[in-house]
Protein backbone atom coordinates (compact mmCIF):
# COMPACT_ATOMS: atom_id res chain seq x y z
CA UNK A 1 0.00 0.00 0.00
CA UNK A 2 1.25 3.43 -0.99
CA UNK A 3 1.56 5.69 2.03
CA UNK A 4 0.25 9.13 0.91
CA UNK A 5 2.48 11.89 2.75
CA UNK A 6 -0.34 13.34 5.70
CA UNK A 7 -0.15 17.03 7.23
CA UNK A 8 0.94 14.78 10.44
CA UNK A 9 4.02 13.40 8.37
CA UNK A 10 4.94 16.70 7.34
CA UNK A 11 5.23 18.63 10.63
CA UNK A 12 6.89 15.65 11.86
CA UNK A 13 9.34 16.16 8.80
CA UNK A 14 9.93 19.91 9.47
CA UNK A 15 10.84 19.28 13.09
CA UNK A 16 13.61 16.34 12.29
CA UNK A 17 11.23 13.81 14.22
CA UNK A 18 11.95 10.61 12.59
CA UNK A 19 8.68 7.86 12.06
CA UNK A 20 7.91 4.93 10.43
CA UNK A 21 4.74 4.58 8.33
CA UNK A 22 2.89 1.48 9.33
CA UNK A 23 0.06 0.73 6.82
CA UNK A 24 -2.95 -1.50 7.39
CA UNK A 25 -6.30 -2.32 5.73
CA UNK A 26 -8.63 -0.27 7.47
CA UNK A 27 -12.06 -1.77 8.06
CA UNK A 28 -15.09 0.19 8.33
CA UNK A 29 -16.88 -1.97 10.79
CA UNK A 30 -13.85 -2.31 13.66
CA UNK A 31 -11.96 0.93 13.62
CA UNK A 32 -10.72 -0.27 16.76
CA UNK A 33 -6.79 0.15 17.77
CA UNK A 34 -6.69 -3.47 18.51
CA UNK A 35 -7.54 -4.56 15.23
CA UNK A 36 -4.96 -2.11 13.95
CA UNK A 37 -2.36 -3.73 15.82
CA UNK A 38 -3.86 -6.98 14.89
CA UNK A 39 -2.88 -5.98 11.64
CA UNK A 40 0.22 -4.20 12.18
CA UNK A 41 1.86 -6.86 13.63
CA UNK A 42 2.24 -5.02 17.44
CA UNK A 43 0.76 -5.91 20.82
CA UNK A 44 -2.07 -3.46 21.26
CA UNK A 45 -1.02 -1.81 24.45
CA UNK A 46 1.72 -0.65 21.27
CA UNK A 47 -0.73 1.22 19.89
CA UNK A 48 -2.09 5.04 21.12
CA UNK A 49 -5.53 5.75 19.96
CA UNK A 50 -6.42 9.59 19.86
CA UNK A 51 -9.41 10.93 22.20
CA UNK A 52 -10.75 14.05 22.23
CA UNK A 53 -12.90 15.08 24.93
CA UNK A 54 -14.44 18.09 26.40
CA UNK A 55 -14.34 19.87 30.04
CA UNK A 56 -17.14 21.60 31.62
CA UNK A 57 -14.75 24.29 32.88
CA UNK A 58 -11.95 24.19 30.40
CA UNK A 59 -13.23 23.20 27.02
CA UNK A 60 -11.53 20.36 24.68
CA UNK A 61 -8.22 18.15 25.23
CA UNK A 62 -6.64 15.48 23.88
CA UNK A 63 -5.71 12.20 25.43
CA UNK A 64 -3.68 9.89 23.85
CA UNK A 65 -3.89 5.70 25.63
CA UNK A 66 -3.24 2.38 24.78
CA UNK A 67 -5.87 1.01 21.88
CA UNK A 68 -7.24 -1.91 24.12
CA UNK A 69 -7.36 0.72 27.25
CA UNK A 70 -10.46 3.25 28.31
CA UNK A 71 -9.87 6.90 29.57
CA UNK A 72 -10.83 7.31 33.05
CA UNK A 73 -13.07 10.46 32.59
CA UNK A 74 -12.23 11.39 36.86
CA UNK A 75 -8.72 11.37 36.54
CA UNK A 76 -8.70 12.61 32.86
CA UNK A 77 -11.19 15.92 35.11
CA UNK A 78 -8.53 16.23 37.43
CA UNK A 79 -5.87 16.58 34.83
CA UNK A 80 -7.73 19.41 33.24
CA UNK A 81 -8.72 21.10 36.33
CA UNK A 82 -12.40 20.17 34.84
CA UNK A 83 -15.05 18.84 37.33
CA UNK A 84 -16.46 16.74 34.68
CA UNK A 85 -15.07 15.95 31.00
CA UNK A 86 -16.87 13.69 28.28
CA UNK A 87 -15.73 12.26 24.98
CA UNK A 88 -16.80 14.37 22.04
CA UNK A 89 -19.39 13.33 20.18
CA UNK A 90 -18.27 11.48 16.77
CA UNK A 91 -20.35 14.30 15.00
CA UNK A 92 -18.38 16.95 16.45
CA UNK A 93 -14.87 15.65 15.84
CA UNK A 94 -14.36 16.76 12.24
CA UNK A 95 -15.35 20.27 13.03
CA UNK A 96 -13.38 20.34 15.83
CA UNK A 97 -10.30 18.56 15.41
CA UNK A 98 -10.47 18.22 12.06
CA UNK A 99 -10.31 14.61 11.66
CA UNK A 100 -12.66 11.43 11.55
CA UNK A 101 -13.18 8.98 13.97
CA UNK A 102 -10.59 6.28 13.32
CA UNK A 103 -8.10 8.67 11.92
CA UNK A 104 -7.54 10.99 15.03
CA UNK A 105 -3.52 12.75 15.62
CA UNK A 106 -2.63 14.41 18.52
CA UNK A 107 -0.82 16.03 15.91
CA UNK A 108 -2.36 18.52 13.32
CA UNK A 109 -5.16 19.18 14.89
CA UNK A 110 -7.47 22.72 13.77
CA UNK A 111 -6.28 24.20 17.08
CA UNK A 112 -3.43 23.74 20.22
CA UNK A 113 -5.75 22.06 22.36
CA UNK A 114 -3.92 20.09 26.02
CA UNK A 115 -2.58 16.76 25.10
CA UNK A 116 -2.26 14.29 27.62
CA UNK A 117 -0.65 10.39 26.84
CA UNK A 118 -1.01 8.04 28.95
CA UNK A 119 2.38 7.21 31.32
CA UNK A 120 2.46 3.63 29.82
CA UNK A 121 4.05 5.44 26.51
CA UNK A 122 7.36 5.20 28.27
CA UNK A 123 7.65 0.99 28.98
CA UNK A 124 8.23 1.23 24.79
CA UNK A 125 11.08 2.35 22.86
CA UNK A 126 8.27 3.23 20.23
CA UNK A 127 4.36 3.11 19.97
CA UNK A 128 2.14 4.26 17.24
CA UNK A 129 -0.07 6.95 16.76
CA UNK A 130 -2.69 7.80 13.92
CA UNK A 131 -1.00 9.72 10.67
CA UNK A 132 -4.20 11.29 10.26
CA UNK A 133 -5.61 9.10 8.01
CA UNK A 134 -7.46 5.63 7.89
CA UNK A 135 -5.32 2.98 6.93
CA UNK A 136 -1.60 4.12 7.99
CA UNK A 137 -0.19 4.25 11.84
CA UNK A 138 3.32 6.04 12.63
CA UNK A 139 5.98 4.51 14.71
CA UNK A 140 7.95 6.67 16.79
CA UNK A 141 9.44 7.14 20.04
CA UNK A 142 7.17 8.40 22.68
CA UNK A 143 9.70 11.10 24.00
CA UNK A 144 9.74 12.74 20.60
CA UNK A 145 6.01 12.44 20.78
CA UNK A 146 5.74 14.01 24.04
CA UNK A 147 7.89 17.17 23.38
CA UNK A 148 6.45 17.81 19.84
CA UNK A 149 2.93 18.40 21.11
CA UNK A 150 4.00 19.58 24.85
CA UNK A 151 1.87 16.87 25.97
CA UNK A 152 2.18 15.76 29.61
CA UNK A 153 2.52 12.16 30.81
CA UNK A 154 -0.49 11.03 32.85
CA UNK A 155 -1.98 7.93 34.69
CA UNK A 156 -5.11 8.29 32.11
CA UNK A 157 -6.49 4.90 31.87
CA UNK A 158 -9.21 3.02 34.33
Amino acid sequence: MAVTKTNVMRQLDKAGIPYEPMTYEPDENDLSGTHIADQIGLPAEQVFKTLVARGDKKGVSVFCIPAPAELDLKAAARLTGDKKIELLPVKELLGVAGYIRGACSPIGMKKKFPTYIDETCILYEKITISAGIRGCQLYLEPQALIDFVGAEAAPLTV
